[in-house]
């Protein structure tokens, strides 16, 4: 079982930086593929980021790709994302979600992944 708490959400003007924090639990979380997804009212859940249990692999939309950064650091059980450049279409509730395939199974849906978090809200002012 893997327990996820997300942390770092808040609300940035438009061109500014948050970063979000996924906060694990569970010994093998250092080998679970983690992603971060986010919903905004009224649309469904979409990948944003996500990153093999070593690091070697991440994969963006090409929505985030080239402002966003997902990072792990397995020693603290936390996964990260850095969010510069923030556009007020990035507004949403973000989750972090984590499974133990890996990441080319888990893929870029929301169905790949069996553990989610709570989610944090992200809002970005123009």
């Amino acid at each position: 079982q893997v327990q996820l708490v997300e942390s770092g959400g808040g609300l940035a003007q438009a061109g500014g930086s948050l970063r979000l924090s996924c906060a694990a639990s569970g010994r093998t979380f250092s080998k679970y593929t983690t992603g971060w997804f986010r919903q905004a009212p009224g649309k469904e859940r979409e990948f944003v980021a996500a990153t093999s249990w070593s690091a070697g692999s991440v994969w963006y939309a090409n929505s985030v790709k080239g402002r966003f950064t997902i990072s792990r650091d397995n020693a603290k059980n936390t996964v990260y994302l850095q969010m510069n450049s923030l556009k007020p279409e990035d507004t949403a509730v973000y989750y972090c979600a984590a499974d133990s395939k890996t990441a080319q199974v888990a893929g870029v849906m929301p169905g790949g992944y069996d553990y989610w978090g709570q989610g944090t809200q992200v809002t970005v002012s123009s």
